[in-house]
């Protein structure tokens, strides 16, 4: 990325789908690794009983905190990826020599 003004066009930008795609995948990627070890150490039955969810499966219970575990890391990477922008400073008016 570069700090070029905002009204040129950036040609090393990448296509919006490989953007989404650099946000989704490592997010998916740590959210099976935090589900797995997260239910090696809990049980999504008892603690969907803790919840105040008696009838949910243990596999919905499963497929609860994947999803939870994805958005937080897709919110991550989404900031992270936001911040990593340049952002277009404003530079101090030039002073005019011949005054």
């Amino acid at each position: 990325m570069s700090t070029l003004p905002a009204t040129r066009p950036d040609k090393t930008r990448l296509p919006i789908v490989q953007q989404v795609a650099a946000i989704v995948w490592p997010s998916f990627l740590t959210a099976s690794l935090a589900t797995i070890v997260f239910f090696t150490v809990f049980d999504p039955t008892e603690l969907a009983l803790i919840g105040g969810f008696p009838g949910l499966s243990r596999t919905g219970g499963y497929t609860i905190g994947f999803f939870c575990f994805w958005l937080l890391g897709t919110l991550s990477s989404a900031l992270t990826t936001y911040f990593r922008q340049p952002t277009n400073r404003r530079t101090a008016p030039k002073s005019d020599p011949q005054t």
